[in-house]
């Protein structure tokens, strides 16, 4: 028997096996993300809820009800720390983008837990809340950007132009909030209506990146003559052939 018998003989068995690959978002991943958005918008409606009369959500801050000031604080502090954990155990299952992406999720993780930490007092607020405010809100509205992928497969919202897209958005929304900070009448609302947002977009590029990665069924596993589609089995059907 030939070498180049026995290697033909060898193809389809060595073919049919496909090599497992990492998601490019983990299940547990996609369940954080999803969790970030309903810990935050839940947090600051149960908080305002409990707060005196005299609390308007349109002008205050969330910060204010997790502050030395609020009524029942540990609410909304408790709802802003799980928030910044969301991010981290978000930002370690997104294996599909790329690191710097992970990264600045994570840096805004720590930023929450932060700002969590360091509740402004009674007037005013500390150069410590304000550092972690201003990390965290900017970390989360240039993230979108280092989120793209370059490589194929990809859908719209991670390609260049649509992370591009979404990263003009969430700039816009953090200017209107820094106008609003200045000296504006609505500065509870644009914080919220900011952060929900922005905290939507981690389980967006999550479940998007898990439909990505799943593979098509009957597609060609590996390349060259000698490839097999998925499911072939050793003794189901002819052979492939090899060579001429």
């Amino acid at each position: 028997m030939s070498t180049a018998y026995r290697q033909a003989g060898r193809l389809p068995i060595e073919a049919a096996w496909p090599v497992r690959s990492s998601p490019a978002a983990r299940r547990w991943a996609i369940v954080s993300a999803g969790l970030a958005p309903i810990l935050l918008t839940g947090a600051y409606l149960v908080a305002g809820i409990l707060q005196p009369a005299s609390y308007s959500p349109v002008r205050t801050t969330i910060s204010a009800m997790a502050g030395q000031a609020g009524t029942d604080r540990w609410v909304m502090t408790g709802g802003i720390f799980l928030v910044g954990g969301c991010y981290l155990v978000t930002a370690a299952g997104l294996t599909g983008v790329r690191a710097s992406a992970r990264t600045l999720l994570a840096v805004a993780g720590m930023a929450g837990i932060g700002i969590a930490a360091s509740p402004e007092p009674a007037r005013g607020a500390t150069p410590r809340h304000l550092a972690w405010t201003v990390l965290g809100a900017v970390t989360i509205a240039v993230w979108p950007a280092f989120a793209a992928r370059r490589a194929s497969p990809r859908p719209l919202i991670l390609s260049v132009y649509g992370s591009a897209a979404v990263t003009a958005v969430f700039v816009a929304l953090l200017g209107w909030l820094l106008a609003e900070a200045r000296d504006g009448s609505v500065l509870g609302l644009a914080e919220r209506l900011t952060s929900s947002i922005q905290t939507c977009w981690p389980f967006i590029i999550a479940v998007a990146l898990r439909r990505t990665g799943r593979p098509r069924p009957g597609l060609p596993i590996g390349g060259g003559s000698g490839s097999v589609k998925a499911g072939h089995r050793a003794g189901q059907g002819p052979r492939p052939q090899v060579g001429p």
